[in-house]
């Protein structure tokens, strides 16, 4: 069973993809055109000779950004699948559909939301190369941290339910999830190499457009997957109840 959700999974995940593919295409692209341009006139009145181009504009919008996303969606699939089967039914108490709606939006809180409040996406052009290795660390780490204390959250949440209730449960676990995240995001340093001449204008739209890609990437996958899944699960045959049946005396 397992199997054949983490083959649903991954489908979903490459038509994710696929509308991914896409929203970058039509929005994301143009975009970053404008970023290259902006940085290769800004070395050009500093008087440095241009980068050679290893990979083709052409190439790097087309094939190359339809085959990673394909993976990327195929690979988020897979594996929101695998975390699907681990939950349903052991920590979530809802059907397949509301289970896939709710380990989405976890997911996209925790792994999207959350991270990009504080280190938001950038075009080329922004941002120094000397400091990239620093700035993915500190990006990775504001990932764990989140997703460590969504992960905390819900075991406060099931701990204060019998307690308090669960809307009670779950309002004070959501709290100390924010609480944490809160203290995590004042604690780590800020990163803030945007240009003074680069437009704010693309830079909002650069940024509005890869959440928008993120979100939609996770709402297939948790509707989809979630319907798909439900299917999946319904058509299975009932479990014949085991030990020997008694025969009747007429």
């Amino acid at each position: 069973m397992v199997g054949r959700l983490l083959l649903r999974g991954m489908l979903v995940g490459v038509l994710a993809g696929l509308v991914v593919f896409f929203l970058a295409r039509i929005f994301g692209e143009p975009l970053v055109d404008h970023a290259i341009a902006f940085e290769e006139q800004v070395a050009l009145t500093a008087g440095e000779a241009p980068e050679p181009e290893l990979v083709s504009r052409a190439t790097q919008a087309g094939i190359g950004l339809f085959t990673a996303v394909i993976i990327y969606g195929a690979a988020i699939g897979g594996i929101f699948s695998l975390v699907f089967a681990y939950v349903h039914g052991r920590v979530s108490p809802f059907g397949p559909r509301a289970t896939a709606a709710l380990v989405a939006l976890g997911a996209f809180v925790a792994i999207v939301l959350v991270p990009g409040i504080k280190y938001p996406a950038n075009p080329p052009a922004v941002g120094n190369p000397d400091t990239i290795g620093a700035r993915t660390e500190l990006f990775f780490v504001m990932i764990l941290i989140s997703i460590a204390a969504l992960s905390m959250s819900i075991a406060l949440m099931r701990g204060l339910a019998a307690r308090y209730g669960k809307w009670n449960a779950a309002i004070l676990s959501g709290v100390a999830f924010l609480a944490v995240v809160a203290l995590a995001q004042y604690l780590l340093p800020t990163v803030n190499e945007v240009p003074e001449q680069f437009s704010a204008v693309v830079l909002w739209q650069f940024r509005a457009t890869t959440f928008a890609m993120h979100l939609a990437l996770w709402t297939i996958l948790g509707l989809g997957f979630g319907a798909w899944a439900e299917r999946l699960l319904q058509s299975r045959p009932a479990k014949q109840p085991s030990g020997r049946m008694s025969a009747t005396r007429g």
